[in-house]
């Protein structure tokens, strides 16, 4: 049995892929490379342009199960945009800073959220080890961009090796 030693061939164990990065049609960055730390911008769980996992508030329209599946969503397209300003690999990340997650709540608002955001967690540890713990933010909110029931951000610090190699757009 050989052990896993990078982050690609952790995320490929896993049975996953990145998305491929998803442009923005507003007037922000998706992520911007400063020095050796990536800055994530909100991630919803888009499965194309046009199309969202699902929609609604958590614990109202989107029941646990659909919003950890679209915590998971977040955390690959956030991740996309690591390994885009890393060469394309996620070899280069030598620690996850930190990650805030948003989730529309309504009226009922779920208490579970804490947990539902443990799937994102859980899952950076599993692709980067300890490199992968992180501080976190978990937040409710009544609105999220196009009634997406998760958002997640995060920043991310390269290794130094790899912070003088910025790619280009």
């Amino acid at each position: 049995m050989s052990i896993l030693t990078g982050a690609d061939a952790r995320l490929q164990a896993l049975g996953l892929a990145l998305p491929q990065p998803t442009p923005t049609h507003y007037a922000y960055l998706p992520a911007l490379r400063h020095g050796s730390t990536v800055y994530v911008a909100g991630q919803i769980p888009k499965l194309s342009a046009d199309q969202l996992l699902v929609q609604g508030a958590v614990g109202e329209q989107v029941g646990e199960a659909a919003a950890r599946e679209a915590v998971r969503l977040c955390v690959l397209h956030a991740l996309s945009w690591v390994a885009h300003h890393a060469q394309g690999s996620l070899d280069a990340v030598e620690q996850v800073l930190r990650v805030n997650y948003f989730f529309q709540v309504g009226e009922r608002a779920s208490t579970r959220l804490s947990a539902i955001a443990d799937t994102g967690s859980e899952l950076l540890v599993a692709i980067f080890g300890r490199q992968g713990e992180h501080p976190r933010s978990v937040i409710g909110v009544r609105e999220l961009p196009r009634n997406a029931p998760v958002l997640v951000s995060m920043d991310v610090a390269l290794r130094a090796a790899d912070s003088s190699r910025i790619p280009a757009g």
